[in-house]
């Protein structure tokens, strides 16, 4: 692209020097309208199903952050959401106790002490309304919030340094290294890295949140509602750093915690055990642990006897990814498959009260609907039965009604009622509207080489084309274990869709929601069935009357970019490819990715050679657009930086006068695995657009001002 050709302003946006654009067709029409659009995350109800609290995310005056606040959505549908805590510096980890306080962390300034630095604190809203108040912080802040059901009990994750011997240990450490600017981490143990963050030299820990014992100062007045303070009893102080990656989930009578913690291994190889943690002595015993095998804690029923647990044998490259739902007696220690007929890989979420049914969340061909599954029977029953992706799903007390976000690629998530009898879904009301989409959703089949059936979401524009019709972009999802079925923010179809494009969904081999079969025929052969079903959905959807198979483009990030990278050595049949935070070279991906002992067991020499991107680097004839961030670990910027070099070097498209080839590498020093700043999203999708548009339609748009070119 020229500077000549980068004059033409994008769809949706006008030059600095114009006038103010008028109010957007719709939200996906204007970036800056998009970005700024309200995002919904996290249900917490409380113990008599009276309130239910979400998280609202909303962009800050300048542009450049996300802020969030509680926002509580009456259960019932008749009353309007209310905004029920405000700051600059946001809330999360909504709690609620079982006498229906309200716990969140915050990191805004607490007006008792003023002249103390913020950190992330435990507040606490009290049911009966009022302020919210700190009631416990410390120096390395707290991080996450668990509460039991049934009872008087209170637990918080949050990390210390390894060598502190308590928590004035802890803070003077933490002091001492601020103050004399050291960042330095020695590790002793893999991994070091995890997906966008450094680990360490902090570890975290599980501590029960208690009223301290200490005598009050004597002599002072206070006003009625003076309490003692709280104060952390440590329950895992010698697990090192066994609790970065595992779930930790109280018993409904706050007696017992179940944990995951990961136990390393020789050769840098980690396996995830499932320990028990009795409160009241701060005593463990490990439950469950076994060779090339991982467990995770689930829900625990409500009369505590029994815990779910999610089961995932240790891959080999010629023994795929599953993932499997146990339930564990804790009393016998019986552990027996929920379902194991049932080919699908549940997430446990809730138990009714009575403990006659868990409801689970499963991937099912594009959607994620609602299950119960029966203990006693084993038998899995659909609960909802709409083309809709469900998570964080709650049970009334009554075990009638359930409660959960819900989205599809027609909405963001939003939070409904749902009667477990009749699987009706009723959407509250919420803090944010549904957005006007540009167009509309329909599927497309297909049939694999190999005859499996194949399907996609297609996100097509509002209206056909005058005499004309849509390009088309594939769009290749990441994973590869995933699904195309739920709403998302940073790979949103309907931009491109109000631009006129038609965007196809593909789920090829190793996704989710097809059995376990579906996953088997594309496990080590990333290049091979999960290619070749691409393909043939993408020549299923262009024998439609509506869609121009001379104008075409492949996009993906992750292994949808190195889904990406494949496809353009392989063949010339895309206009343009978009790639980002792809893996380029296997056999260097391997050793320098965040979490290398996975991969270690995904494939061996031979399919990491078969299935490499870069020995096809000398067919590729189709303009590439490179993009990655530095702060990738799962992904690390080395992939970026080889594809871009071996991209040009060997380069079979015309350079112009000055040596440039049509293709383009757009580096975020700043980002990770993905965008997430939202100027920066800005500059992504305005990049992707204007490269779309000259290779695809043969149009200029205008880059980006903020690049300065």
């Amino acid at each position: 692209m020229t500077a000549e050709t980068a004059a033409v302003t994008m769809a949706g946006t006008t030059p600095a020097s114009a006038e103010p654009a008028a109010r957007p067709e719709t939200p996906f029409h204007d970036l800056d309208h998009y970005v700024a659009m309200p995002r919904l995350s996290g249900l917490a109800l409380s113990p008599d199903g009276a309130r239910l609290v979400t998280t609202v995310a909303t962009l800050n005056g300048k542009g450049t952050e996300y802020g969030t606040a509680l926002w509580e959505i009456d259960p019932a549908g008749h009353a309007p959401a209310r905004r029920i805590t405000r700051s600059a510096k946001g809330e999360a980890g909504a709690a609620f106790a079982a006498n229906g306080d309200l716990y969140f962390t915050s990191a805004r300034p607490d007006p008792d002490k003023p002249d103390e630095e913020p950190v992330n604190a435990l507040w606490l809203l009290p049911r009966a309304g009022g302020e919210a108040r700190v009631v416990l912080g410390r120096a390395g802040g707290v991080d996450r919030v668990i509460t039991a059901q049934k009872a008087d009990a209170t637990f918080v994750q949050a990390s210390v340094l390894p060598g502190s011997a308590d928590e004035a240990d802890d803070e003077a450490r933490r002091k001492g290294r601020k103050e004399a600017k050291v960042a330095a981490i020695l590790h002793s143990s893999y991994p070091v890295r995890f997906w966008d963050s450094d680990l360490g030299p902090a570890e975290p820990r599980l501590f029960a949140v208690e009223r301290s014992t200490a005598a009050p100062e004597p002599g002072k007045p206070a006003t009625v509602d003076a309490a003692p303070a709280l104060e952390l009893r440590s329950l895992t102080a010698d697990v090192g750093p066994a609790l970065r990656f595992g779930e930790a989930h109280a018993s409904p009578d706050g007696r017992t915690i179940y944990a995951s913690v990961a136990k390393p291994l020789a050769k840098g190889d980690l396996r995830s055990e499932l320990i028990a943690i009795d409160v009241a002595s701060g005593t463990r015993r490990t439950l469950l642990s076994e060779d090339r095998m991982d467990y995770t804690a689930g829900p625990v029923s409500p009369d505590g006897r029994t815990v779910a647990v999610v089961v995932e044998p240790h891959t080999t490259p010629t023994s795929a990814y599953r993932s499997e739902l146990h339930l564990l007696d804790v009393e016998t220690g019986q552990l027996r498959r929920l379902a194991p007929e049932w080919d699908r890989m549940p997430h446990p979420a809730a138990w009714l009260p009575d403990g006659s049914a868990l409801l689970v969340t499963a991937d099912e061909a594009g959607r994620s609907p609602v299950f119960r599954l029966d203990p006693a029977s084993g038998e899995a029953t659909a609960v909802t039965h709409d083309d809709a992706a469900y998570t964080d799903v709650l049970v009334a007390p009554e075990g009638a009604t359930a409660y959960a976000l819900r989205s599809s690629y027609l909405f963001p998530p939003e939070a409904v009622r749902i009667d477990l009898a009749t699987g009706e879904t009723t959407r509250l009301g919420n803090p944010v509207e549904r957005p006007e989409i540009p167009g509309r959703l329909e599927e497309v089949t297909a049939t694999a080489e190999d005859g499996t059936p194949l399907r996609a979401w297609l996100a097509l524009p509002a209206e056909s084309p005058d005499g004309g019709k849509h390009p088309l972009l594939l769009w290749i999802h990441g994973g590869p274990i995933s699904s195309w079925n739920a709403w998302t923010w940073r790979w949103n179809p309907w931009l491109l869709a109000a631009q006129g494009y038609a965007v196809l969904l593909p789920d090829p081999a190793l996704s989710t929601g097809y059995g376990q079969h579906f996953i088997d025929r594309g496990w080590g052969r990333w290049g091979a069935e999960p290619y070749t079903d691409l393909m043939a959905v993408t020549d299923a959807a262009l024998r439609r009357g509506d869609l121009d198979p001379e104008r075409t483009a492949a996009m993906g990030g992750s292994f949808g970019g190195y889904m990406a990278n494949w496809v353009a050595g392989h063949t010339d049949r895309f206009r343009a490819i978009v790639t980002h935070a792809s893996l380029w070279a296997l056999d260097a991906f391997g050793p320098t990715t965040d979490m290398a002992l996975y991969w270690a067991k995904e494939m061996d020499e031979a399919m990491m050679q078969a299935n490499s991107p870069h020995h096809s680097v000398g067919e590729i004839r189709t303009p590439m657009l490179v993009i990655h961030g530095d702060k990738d670990y799962r992904v690390p910027i080395g992939e970026g930086l080889r594809l871009w070099w071996e991209l040009l070097s060997a380069s079979q498209l015309a350079a112009d006068d000055e040596g440039r080839t049509p293709h383009r590498f757009l580096y975020f020093p700043d980002e990770n695995h993905w965008i997430l700043q939202p100027q920066h999203a800005k500059v992504w999708y305005g990049v992707v657009s204007a490269f779309l548009a000259e290779h695809v339609l043969g149009e200029s748009r205008e880059l980006p001002k903020e690049l300065g070119l």
